[in-house]
């Protein structure tokens, strides 16, 4: 009889559900797929349902269930935070007090009555051992350092640890109130984005500002030691006491107040993403080099919310000194659910790892979500209303990569859901990175957001080495890499008169679309084995282009998740300029669908 853990992550940010059957990872989903609610924090009852209905399981069925992190410690450090910032921080104890009262100190009833009456053992890991046992026991390693970086857990905000075999021990850790992941946000808070969601805004502004704000962090806000410990000047800040994240005299301090969400933005705002992104890679290098002095270990693994940092990313592998970087691809809260469960599995029940039964690492591809048959997309999309042609696999690869090629714009939506914030070729929006004018398109005609974000490039692994400066894999889409020196354009004669998002449309590669001012980029490397469908359709564009890249960014719009069922997709395709979408064996253009007043080419609300 098989053994199955439920891994939970709930009531902060991003929850999600993972099951293990017998060790192995086989479905893990995030709640906000499901309730159409970004980062969606509410107990994911559905992300739940869904893994054990994928298993073909009930919930009696479950040997435990395991959340990421212990509510007791949790709530430890919040009473002596107030304790010892009163009186100034009652307002925030005020609101914050009742809901721990009322709800989160009952984490376990909420657990048994959000699965249904689950009346089974339900056991607790610490928050950053969670994201070690998410990075160094689903990783493809069979010893390795491990780096955890985030906001807060209990007290933790980051820690070192080593890992062998089938368990792993912290060694150092960094705490409460000193955190990478705070001063991060608080920066991405007064640049005008929204905390826990806009860092990704903030590291993709950067390259558009100057370091000018550099000296002032680290003079002012962070005492920075050589091992990569600090502390943090909270004269600074607000978040120990007050509801914001800075207060005046970080206004002072970066020559203003917050800017307002959707106003214009200026060049300080670049010029502080520039200096903190600057900043928090120095952080993260040092940690990684921290880890591998204490460790000697070859190898490392990552996880964290800073773990998406993929730019940060790129240096360590780059320039610490390990030969192998894992980045556990769900880093943030939601991969605390998987490394929950797998330390149940490994501690509590004594479950053994086999690294060398591993094709790669335990992740699968990250393609872990819920799939549909050819009859329940044809259902769904009769029931929209929708016009479409069904093709043979051969056919809609060849059809599609004839179209990216053309420049249409094409959603794609095939197999497994990703686990986690990256869409990697089953829920993502594909096009030609060779035109220019590509990114700005996307942007403001298709996502509806800031036409500076960058986009990533797929491509194929055995191609990768010919467009960027990348010795292994990247299949995540967690390493910023540079391009290769040969695919370079020089700048225009103007170059010097152009400041800030002004830069944006001047080409820097003959990939221009997925090259950054800084002529790096954001890689996810495509393998036949991960993703047949989807390295078919690359190998098809190339075929027909000479091009083994395709743009490849997350089926969604802002403000909104990933698209996870037909019905998303549809609707998703309805509302943006999007050309056509490729759905199972189904293909559909834009220009034969009906048109609803409720639907077609209509700009969804904007959300920051």
């Amino acid at each position: 009889m098989s053994t199955y853990v439920l891994g939970l992550s709930a009531f902060y940010h991003d929850s999600a559900a993972c099951l293990l059957r017998d060790g192995e990872i086989v479905a893990a989903a995030q709640e906000e797929r499901f309730t159409r609610k970004k980062g969606d924090e509410s107990f994911p009852s559905n992300a739940a349902r869904y893994c054990l209905t994928a298993s073909g399981i009930e919930i009696k069925d479950l040997t435990a269930v395991a959340f990421y992190d212990k509510p007791l410690l949790k709530f430890e450090r919040i009473i002596e935070t107030y304790l010892s910032v009163a009186p100034s921080g009652f307002q925030s104890f005020r609101k914050a007090g009742p809901l721990w009262m009322k709800e989160k100190l009952y984490t376990d009833n909420a657990i048994r009555e959000g699965l249904g009456g689950f009346k089974g053992r339900v056991l607790y890991a610490e928050h950053h051992e969670s994201h070690a046992a998410s990075a160094f026991l689903a990783s493809p390693f069979e010893r390795s350092a491990i780096l955890t970086i985030d906001g807060v857990g209990e007290w933790a905000t980051a820690s070192i640890g080593v890992g062998q075999g089938a368990d792993f021990e912290l060694l150092r850790e960094l705490d409460w109130p000193d955190s990478l992941g705070l001063l991060y946000s608080a920066f991405t808070y007064h640049i005008g984005f929204k905390v826990n969601s806009g860092e990704y805004k903030v590291m993709g502004l950067a390259p558009y500002g100057s370091p000018r704000y550099v000296d002032a962090i680290l003079s002012e806000l962070v005492d920075l030691r050589d091992d990569g410990s600090f502390r943090l000047n909270q004269e600074y800040f607000d978040y120990l006491s007050g509801l914001t994240m800075t207060n005046n005299a970080f206004s002072r301090l970066f020559d203003g107040p917050p800017r307002l969400p959707e106003s214009l933005l200026t060049q300080r705002e670049m010029d502080m993403a520039h200096s903190i992104q600057h900043v928090c890679e120095q952080i993260v290098l040092r940690m990684a080099r921290s880890a591998h002095s204490l460790t000697g270990e070859r190898n490392l693994c990552l996880a964290g919310g800073v773990a998406l940092n993929a730019v940060a990313n790129g240096r360590v592998l780059r320039e610490s000194r390990f030969d192998g970087l894992w980045i556990q691809p769900a880093a943030g809260d939601a991969g605390g659910a998987v490394g929950a469960a797998l330390i149940v599995w490994h501690r509590y029940l004594n479950g053994g790892r086999d690294v060398q039964a591993l094709q790669t690492d335990a992740m699968k591809g990250s393609f872990l979500g819920p799939e549909y048959s050819d009859a329940e997309i044809e259902r769904a999309l009769t029931d929209e209303k929708a016009t479409f042609e069904q093709l043979g696999r051969d056919e809609m690869i060849e059809s599609v990569a004839s179209l990216i090629a053309a420049g249409a714009v094409v959603g794609w939506f095939q197999g497994r859901m990703e686990f986690g914030p990256r869409a990697l070729g089953a829920r993502s929006i594909l096009a030609d990175p060779r035109n220019p004018k590509m990114q700005a398109l996307i942007n403001l005609k298709i996502k509806f957001r800031e036409g500076f974000r960058p986009f990533a490039p797929s491509v194929l692994l055995e191609r990768a080495k010919e467009y960027f400066d990348l010795d292994g894999e990247s299949p995540y889409m967690l390493i910023v890499v540079p391009v290769c020196e040969e695919r370079r354009l020089p700048p225009p004669e103007n170059i010097s008169e152009l400041w800030g998002i002004d830069q944006l449309n001047v080409p820097r590669s003959d990939i221009p679309a997925v090259t950054h001012l800084d002529y790096s980029a954001r890689i996810q490397t495509v393998t036949r084995d991960r993703s047949p469908l989807y390295y078919g359709l690359i190998k098809s564009f190339e075929r027909q282009t000479g091009c083994a890249v395709l743009v490849n960014t997350s089926f969604n719009v802002r403000g909104e998740p990933i698209v996870c069922t037909p019905r998303d997709a549809y609707r998703c395709f309805m509302r943006t300029e999007l050309d056509y979408l490729a759905i199972g064996s189904f293909l559909l253009a834009k220009s034969t669908q009906p048109q609803r007043a409720e639907g077609a080419w209509k700009q969804p609300v904007q959300l920051d």
